[in-house]
């Protein structure tokens, strides 16, 4: 069990966007971060840098391509002691882009499903004992298309719709020890790809406030789940500034 006073959280895909104000915010409240990325090296050992200027020996990154599940093992068994007895999961990482379904294509679906769900799962399976031993949390980055599809992102939408109901079955399976819930965010972020942009106006005004949500909005509900959710498992949270009300 770990003996130290400070918890350790792993954040997929922790390199910037939400990840990185996840890693952030958490660290400011005095947690030690393993940034997770892939592709974003540059700005993983960026983030990785500036926070242990703030508190020394407090942040490592580590670099794997969440679709290469046969690395799992090797490349988390590669974190020392200290590292590997983490208290929090946060499955962040995913991808996201349109799928028409007349022009998609079987690695489409597999890159979807892969990073949205399928290393969720596996990630959380390579932890479970860890997370057990400390009694921590996983928390899961799910979607508001979860329930809602999005037209042209079938795939995307049927893979965090997975992720939704692996929140609620991890629930069940991994208690009382380890308590697993989910965040969904509405319009905090835009995506960075264009087919999106077309649809932001359109979003905000579909939320019951009315504005864009702000990446602060989904860290402060992570550190809520993990400091003070001691008996909230195998639940959702809409960040979403009330777009799931909409009709």
């Amino acid at each position: 069990m770990n003996q130290k006073n400070t918890k350790i959280v792993l954040i997929t895909g922790a390199g910037k966007r939400l990840g990185e104000a996840t890693a952030l915010k958490l660290h400011s409240l005095g947690m030690d971060v393993i940034i997770h990325y892939n592709s974003s090296e540059k700005a993983a050992k960026k983030l990785v840098s500036n926070m242990n200027d703030v508190r020394k020996n407090s942040a490592i990154s580590i670099k794997l391509n969440l679709r290469d599940f046969t690395s799992y093992e090797k490349e988390f068994s590669k974190l020392d002691e200290k590292w590997s007895s983490i208290d929090v999961l946060i499955n962040n990482a995913s991808t996201f882009y349109p799928t028409n379904i007349q022009n998609t294509t079987f690695e489409n679906w597999d890159d979807l499903h892969d990073v949205n769900l399928k290393a969720p799962f596996f990630i959380s399976k390579f932890f479970y004992k860890s997370l057990k031993n400390n009694k921590g949390c996983i928390i899961n980055i799910v979607d508001i298309h979860a329930d809602r599809p999005l037209d042209e992102f079938s795939i995307y939408s049927m893979a965090k719709a997975g992720l939704k109901m692996l929140t609620k079955s991890l629930a069940l399976e991994f208690g009382p020890e380890i308590r697993v819930n989910g965040v969904s965010p509405g319009s905090v972020m835009w995506p960075e790809n264009k087919e999106y942009e077309s649809k932001q106006q359109e979003i905000i005004e579909s939320t019951a406030l009315k504005r864009q949500g702000d990446r602060q909005d989904i860290a402060l509900t992570c550190a809520f789940l993990i400091n003070d959710a001691n008996y909230i498992t195998g639940q959702i949270i809409n960040v979403d500034g009330g777009r799931s009300l909409s009709r």
